[in-house]
């Protein structure tokens, strides 16, 4: 099945929310309506440096990566903060994790972005094979992936 990865549009937000919920519930936590509204708002932002990139297949909405960029303490460019990756349940073992990572270090690569970060859980398997581990605490891990031109 072939899918395809793009910027979040404002008709994505049903399904989005749809996602984000299980996403959180996955997480342990209790969905905040407030919250939940907040993030789609600055998602769509152009001004917000926080920017969604999202899978669909066969029209439905597959997967999400919520990324964000800010000013790097250690080089000119700035860096990106991989916030929040998930992919629906039915979709799960299709590539869609690994492509929407793909993509995102395109993007990195596209924004002149050196670094990518990333904070999993230490038993995150395919963060340990892509990524860097620079700093463990309380059972989480801090990943760094460099992006080379």
């Amino acid at each position: 099945m072939a899918f395809e990865i793009r910027d979040a549009r404002p008709d994505h937000e049903c399904a989005w929310r749809k996602l984000w919920d299980r996403h959180v519930i996955f997480f342990g936590m209790t969905p905040d309506p407030e919250v939940t509204a907040s993030t789609w708002k600055r998602i769509l932002d152009p001004a917000s440096p926080i920017n969604m990139r999202v899978a669909e297949q066969d029209g439905a909405l597959a997967g999400f990566a919520i990324h964000l960029s800010h000013p790097s303490s250690w080089v000119k460019s700035n860096d990106c903060y991989l916030e929040d990756l998930h992919v629906e349940e039915y979709f799960r073992g299709s590539g869609i994790g690994r492509a929407l990572l793909d993509d995102l270090v395109a993007v990195c690569k596209k924004n002149g972005w050196e670094r990518l970060y990333w904070h999993a859980d230490a038993g995150n398997i395919r963060a340990r094979k892509l990524y860097d581990s620079y700093l463990k605490h309380d059972g989480h891990v801090r990943y760094r992936m460099r992006i080379s031109r």
